[in-house]
């Protein structure tokens, strides 16, 4: 039996420099129902709610409500749900933990240190992404590698062992932000209006800024943060070297280990 690992190892061989239309197909029909895109209504997760509907109707399509979202990411999921006629999963944070956080740390505790930034990122999106994930076998996502410098050597097969190890696809990850642009026009899709001002990467209103031009694109994300800490914990690489503690800080190597 091929472990998960060597089934990643062996599709990204499989899939080289296949479009992302192919990797979705062979994708829905070997793990339907028992897979779901996890969407941002980021414009890459637009994109692959219409490749996946265009072959499955049915497509799973899960979205978590932090709580703390723009107005403009609803307004963007609903246009999406009544133009692709896509069913949203929605799913939330405990409203315990949230209770307590707030009352506790206040409402901007996540500016004060990246230990309550991460704090607040894993009561509002890693635990719901997990309840999310529950009885998966394999889930998709919209990064893509010139996003940022914590993604440059994503591949699109992945084991995901922080979910119980099963398989995370990332179909555009080799897709620049020109081809992006392409294929929304082209299909007329609708996107976060966002965009258009200045935001190429959008999560929580308090945690995004627009940015300037000639900026890193998730240069708006967490932007009193240094580059490679701009990770809320939803995507844990199994490749590069960009993991961090929960000080924030690269883990030390040992020798003779990576």
């Amino acid at each position: 039996m091929i472990s998960i690992t060597g089934l990643a190892d062996r599709l990204a061989e499989r899939f080289r420099g296949r479009p992302p239309e192919n990797v979705l197909f062979w994708a829905l029909s070997e793990y339907h129902p028992n897979i779901a895109l996890a969407s941002s209504f980021s414009r890459e997760d637009i994109i692959l709610i219409a490749m996946m509907t265009d072959i499955r109707p049915d497509a799973r399509v899960f979205a978590l409500d932090t709580g703390r979202l723009n107005e403009e990411t609803y307004e963007a999921a609903e246009t999406v749900r009544g133009k692709l006629g896509v069913r949203i999963e929605w799913h939330f944070p405990d409203r315990e933990q949230v209770e307590q956080l707030e009352r506790t740390k206040g409402l901007y505790s996540f500016r004060e240190s990246l230990e309550n930034r991460h704090e607040c990122c894993r009561i509002r999106k890693v635990e719901p992404l997990a309840r999310a994930l529950s009885g998966l076998q394999a889930w998709v996502t919209g990064q893509r590698r010139d996003q940022s410098v914590t993604r440059s050597a994503l591949p699109v097969f992945e084991t995901d062992e922080a979910h119980g190890g099963i398989l995370k696809i990332n179909p555009l990850t080799e897709w620049t932000e020109e081809q992006v642009r392409s294929f929304l026009r082209e299909r007329n899709l609708p996107y976060n209006r966002l965009h258009d001002a200045g935001y190429p990467s959008i999560g929580c209103a308090p945690c995004t800024r627009a940015v300037l031009p000639g900026e890193d694109p998730r240069a708006g994300r967490w932007w009193w943060e240094r580059p490679e800490h701009k990770e809320c914990g939803l995507h844990r690489p199994s490749h590069g070297d960009h993991r961090q503690n929960a000080s924030g800080t690269s883990p030390r190597r040992t020798k003779g280990k990576r």
